[in-house]
């Protein structure tokens, strides 16, 4: 059987499917293909290991039919026409859990970083802009003992809250469509509104999926319910926040400052007014980049597809419908 992989992959995924003998087709240019193209690519094979954000929708599946696995070198998987694929009987595996710990560290890093300015103060020292010594210049906030609050308190939202406990003693308060039971016991976290999380939280952590509920959760009315003084953190999707909003909150004073890791649209344009802030930091979507981090996710996407080559159930499937 063979596989098609749309861009590069750590050699131990593309090893295991060789081992088990499949057939690996990679796109040599290692560039983002166009749907038509990903199409074409697609028709002379039996599986799809999709990196990065391809539009897969109804037409893409539809045209590819045949295929009898798509897995996903991501957790998200809104990009993908789930109710389409299923009905087209095709499975679909994601890769959960094994970027936690490396998505929740960019998340860390960013609120430290906007909390002391640290991209814009590097960016002046590198153009020469190091001033003398003045009392009261690039002044930061301090993160001990503050409150951190969570939209979507899952996998990644967990490890992020455990990291801020540990490091500054913060208190951690959350908004999910359901209770966490768990997670509070285990960080003596408090569930919470949406409107309370916005009221009380002095850093928000974005960690939820991008569905209709969350899609610009994050706008005017909610920045305007925030403390003047807080953080908006978003290693999510980007579209869970209006950016216009973003821009005239951060311009306005109405918070304080912002981290992303997710823009909308990707990549962000070099002449995005956000990129001349002091108070924001902006990274290239590096939630799971790590050599670990990457490498497990290649061998869970090869491990769902040798699966489905078996025929058995792929271990990360996310339509479990398609097994019925």
């Amino acid at each position: 059987m063979k596989v098609f992989i749309s861009r590069n992959i750590p050699q131990e995924g593309i090893d295991t499917l060789k081992e088990h003998g499949m057939t690996v087709v990679i796109n040599a240019d290692n560039k983002q293909l166009s749907q038509d193209e990903l199409i074409q690519a697609c028709l002379e094979v039996d599986f799809l290991l999709n990196v990065g954000h391809a539009d897969l929708n109804a037409h893409f599946l539809k045209a590819c039919s045949h295929l009898k696995g798509i897995a996903l070198a991501s957790v998200g998987y809104d990009h993908i026409d789930l109710s389409a694929a299923t009905s087209l009987g095709i499975p679909v595996s994601n890769t959960p859990d094994v970027l936690s710990g490396s998505t929740a560290d960019v998340a860390f890093l960013l609120m430290l970083a906007v909390s002391r300015k640290a991209f814009y103060r590097a960016n002046e020292v590198r153009e020469g802009k190091w001033k003398d010594f003045e009392f009261m210049q690039d002044l930061g906030i301090e993160l001990n003992n503050k409150t951190l609050g969570i939209y979507g308190l899952g996998r990644i939202g967990i490890e992020m809250a455990k990291k801020a406990k540990a490091a500054y003693n913060m208190d951690i308060i959350y908004h999910n469509r359901n209770r966490n039971e768990e997670a509070e016991l285990q960080l003596d976290a408090k569930y919470v509104s949406f409107e309370e999380l916005l009221k009380q939280s002095d850093v928000i952590s974005l960690h939820n999926n991008l569905s209709p509920e969350t899609l610009y959760k994050f706008d005017k009315d909610a920045f305007k319910q925030m403390k003047d003084t807080s953080i908006l953190i978003n290693t999510a999707r980007g579209k869970v926040v209006k950016e216009d909003d973003l821009l005239e909150a951060l311009q306005n004073g109405t918070i304080w400052g912002a981290g992303l890791d997710v823009t909308d649209p990707e990549p962000m344009s070099p002449d995005n007014p956000l990129l001349q802030l002091p108070n924001v930091c902006v990274l290239p979507h590096i939630g799971s980049a790590t050599i670990e981090t990457r490498t497990q996710m290649a061998m869970m996407t090869a491990r769902n597809i040798i699966a489905a080559a078996k025929g058995e159930k792929m271990p990360q499937v996310v339509n479990h419908q398609v097994y019925s």
